[in-house]
């Protein structure tokens, strides 16, 4: 079986495993076709102990496929799953985060089968889109509530949308130039601006009700948030932190009787349904977001535009199809920009 390991950071090689993973009584074998490249994947790729991978990997090392888990493919072998057939197209969660290898074992209750209407590069913003969905539903009623999403990389531009389209007044704050995208996401307003001297120069009249943190990778935006949302507001700190412990303004938390939310997603199915359903409800979203994809073979290229916040670039997706039309002693295809 063909896969994708990380031999050092930021280069990933092809290798050849033994075999597929088998399917059992609480997984099911999925034969990738496409996957997403998420931001938490950023510091694994670069050198960062893996956090994932159980006991089997107690050196830190990331297994092969790692650290791929945002994944669309065919249900190979159902297993003991009543909620599958073989064939069936899903979309989902690799939950060994080693969604670049042909096949995966996963978890059945993260995928869920999803229209037609996509193809497996596009259904790849379902996961996504499902966790960001899943998030704004925690924050309850926002119409007419003024939210500020902190960067606008994929996962801040899935908010940007979503917040709008729940009636929201969203505006944004990335130090790259995204004022491209602003139309297309519902953004009344996008700064150019690191988000310090953001925080630090705001007026009280300016500020937001509800700050959205999607940055990551760092202790300090999080109390940018903190500093920047108005009084008795909410901070949502979005993704996976990347360390255990994270000094906040304890100080301001308290003086401005602030809500701070975390989580990951429930009831990931049901979530990955919605996301369909919003999707089909804005058919040009994933033509907004997915902005390259790019072939397995040069998954090294893909991981390191993925890494590197530009203009113009957004998502980046891997696409497995030559490990579908080939033969496993078989390489090259070129990649493409949308």
């Amino acid at each position: 079986m063909r896969s994708i390991l990380l031999t050092s950071p930021m280069q990933f090689s092809p290798v050849e495993l033994p075999s597929e993973p088998p399917a059992s009584d609480t997984a099911v074998t999925v034969r990738v076709r496409a996957g997403g490249i998420c931001g938490s994947d950023g510091p694994f790729v670069r050198g960062v102990p893996a956090r994932f991978g159980g006991p089997s990997h107690p050196d830190g090392i990331a297994p092969s496929g790692s650290p791929m888990h945002e994944v669309v493919g065919e249900i190979e072998d159902p297993g003991t799953s009543t909620d599958f057939r073989k064939g069936d197209r899903v979309v989902g969660w690799a939950t060994g985060f080693d969604g670049m290898s042909e096949v995966v074992a996963t978890d059945p209750d993260s995928l869920a089968v999803y229209s037609e209407t996509w193809s497996p590069t596009d259904a790849v913003l379902l996961q996504p889109l499902a966790c960001v969905i899943h998030a704004v539903d925690r924050l309850g009623d926002v119409r007419g509530r003024r939210c500020t999403v902190l960067g606008l990389g994929p996962i801040g531009a899935l908010f940007a949308h979503v917040l709008d389209s729940a009636g929201a007044l969203v505006d944004g704050v990335d130090p790259v130039d995204r004022s491209d995208f602003a139309g297309p996401l519902g953004l009344r307003s996008v700064t150019r601006s690191h988000s310090a001297a953001w925080a630090r120069h705001l007026a009280p009249e300016d500020q937001s009700e509800i700050v959205v943190e999607t940055v990551g990778h760092q202790t300090a935006t999080l109390n940018h948030a903190i500093t920047a949302v108005a009084p008795q507001g909410t901070v949502l700190y979005f993704g996976v932190p990347d360390e255990d412990i994270y000094p906040i303004d304890m100080e301001k938390m308290v003086r401005k009787h602030l809500t701070l939310m975390t989580g990951g997603t429930l009831n990931r199915r049901r979530a990955l349904t919605r996301a369909d359903e919003y999707l089909r409800a804005h058919p040009d979203l994933a033509r907004a977001l997915i902005t390259h994809v790019v072939p397995v073979s040069e998954a090294t290229r893909a991981y390191a535009e993925a890494t590197t916040p530009a203009p113009g670039r957004l998502k980046v997706v891997i696409d497995m199809a030559e490990w579908w039309d080939q033969p496993s002693t078989e390489t090259g295809a070129s990649s493409s920009a949308r």
